[in-house]
């Protein structure tokens, strides 16, 4: 089943039935351990409707906070390598791959966050742009996964390259983040062998596209949630970046009007334009 956030409220989705329901307090909606039962039974006893109740999606995030974590697959580990080698920062990256505690970092509020169909951002003081596809989990206040959404996490790699210590001027900006465009919920994890795709396209043809497993990440998600927790609390819930497995090659940036497209098998599709 499929929770979107909507101008008209929030919709629910199940087997290409679509729910409208009364409750329209997203932070309050969201935030329950025991989400799956709930939209399961809003969905036995509200009338369906039909595909126009998505028409106006918005990101499904109201005050949770937007946390990611970093060099979590083996491919993020060799591109962050690779960017930060002339600041002689490469060591930092193979360390934390390898090391007990990842990366985690906060990303952003709502208000930087945009979802579907809206356009992401690339810094004006940055010459080298990359849209990173991730999953990205929907935790309730108590530190409970309950469901699964996609994240474009909008990197500046040629700050964060220069020297480690920028990481949040290339990480946080407005519009650095996109995600949508529902938020999954199932009564079990999500597959370990559900697949990410990328395609981005400039003037109508494709100049970049990849896959990844989520297999392939070197942490459990539990894991990832669980320091990204120790000692930070979420009244409302957070929705957290798991990292990326795509990277594109150094002579790839982004330019303004590109079109990125990311899908995740059972989530849907993320469809973005570059301001």
């Amino acid at each position: 089943m499929r929770i979107y956030k909507t101008i008209q409220g929030i919709v629910l989705e199940k087997e290409n039935k679509f729910y409208q329901i009364e409750e329209n307090n997203w932070d309050q909606f969201i935030n329950d351990d025991n989400l799956y039962q709930k939209i399961a039974g809003l969905v036995q006893s509200s009338p369906p409707s039909g595909r126009e109740l998505i028409n106006d999606i918005l990101a499904p995030i109201g005050s949770q906070e937007l946390w990611a974590c970093g060099v979590t697959y083996l491919r993020s580990k060799v591109g962050r390598q690779e960017e930060s080698k002339v600041a002689g920062g490469s060591d930092f990256y193979a360390r934390v791959y390898e090391a007990e505690r990842p990366e985690v970092f906060f990303k952003s509020t709502a208000h930087r966050v945009v979802g579907t169909g809206a356009k992401v951002n690339i810094r004006k003081d940055s010459t080298w742009d990359v849209p990173e596809p991730e999953l990205t989990l929907m935790v309730t206040s108590s530190g409970k996964i309950v469901g699964y959404t996609i994240g474009n996490d909008m990197s500046s790699r040629s700050i964060e390259g220069e020297n480690p210590l920028y990481l949040p001027q290339a990480k946080t900006y407005d519009g650095c983040a996109s995600l949508g465009p529902c938020i999954y919920v199932a009564d079990h994890p999500i597959h370990p062998d559900t697949n990410i795709y990328i395609g981005i396209n400039r003037n109508s043809r494709k100049i970049f596209e990849g896959s990844v497993s989520i297999n392939q990440m070197k942490r459990s998600l539990t894991e990832l949630v669980s320091f990204v927790y120790r000692e930070c609390s979420f009244p409302h819930g957070c929705l957290v970046m798991t990292g990326t497995g795509i990277v594109p090659g150094s002579d790839f940036t982004l330019n303004s009007g590109d079109e990125i497209s990311i899908s995740i098998d059972a989530i849907g599709t993320l469809v973005n334009s570059v301001r």
